[in-house]
């Protein structure tokens, strides 16, 4: 499956969902969607064509494929509590997500590559299953056979000018990462997608 994010992906939903800046430069520079019709490619859209953009968005952001994304969906729906914040907070806690956001990778693609790889140990026992679920407590950290491959040798440099989560402690000295809680409300509204549409697509 290809996971990462390309330039005509995030024209298509009008959004960088992996945080590179060569994405944002392109953005920039071209607004709208590929396609023949260029700038004027963007048109009035139904509320079903909103509710997909979103789904689309979140769904590429994490690089799942659709099967996988309705799975988890219909997993947070056999829970009581908000269905939307659930469904983010759920795959914020993917592993790959996690090595992403605590700065070790600089898109997801990427971290996820290092998880199937077999990088990482979460409490002392080896993880290469990208999907895995952290919680609260688990501590992430590079294995003692992988600290010497290319992407650790410049951790400080890929850690560089990346914005912190509240609920990791990134150490990259020791190569490790301690999750400490759960996103707070202001960074899941950070999300560049609407997880009430996506609630109101599957609802449909």
């Amino acid at each position: 499956m290809k996971t990462r994010i390309t330039a005509k992906v995030a024209r298509r939903e009008g959004v960088n969902l992996d945080g590179r800046e060569k994405i944002d430069r392109i953005l920039q520079r071209r607004a709208y969607a590929p396609g023949a019709h260029g700038p004027t490619s963007r048109g009035r859209q139904t509320d079903y064509g909103k509710q997909l953009r979103e789904k689309q968005k979140a769904k590429r952001m994490y690089g799942l494929t659709e099967k996988q994304f309705s799975n988890v969906f219909a997993e947070v729906t056999r829970k009581k509590g908000d269905t939307g914040r659930m469904l983010v907070l759920l795959l914020e806690s993917r592993l790959d997500n996690v090595v992403y956001r605590a700065g070790f990778a600089k898109t997801r693609a990427a971290a996820r590559q290092m998880v199937n790889h077999a990088h990482f140990n979460v409490n002392g026992t080896k993880v290469n299953i990208p999907s895995f679920r952290t919680k609260p407590g688990d501590v992430i950290i590079v294995r003692d056979n992988k600290r010497n491959k290319g992407p650790w040798k410049t951790i400080a440099e890929t850690m560089k000018n990346h914005e912190a989560q509240s609920w990791l402690s990134a150490d990259p000295s020791a190569m490790s990462i301690k999750i400490t809680g759960t996103p707070t409300d202001e960074e899941l509204k950070k999300q560049p997608f609407d997880s009430k549409l996506i609630v109101e697509f599957y609802s449909r």
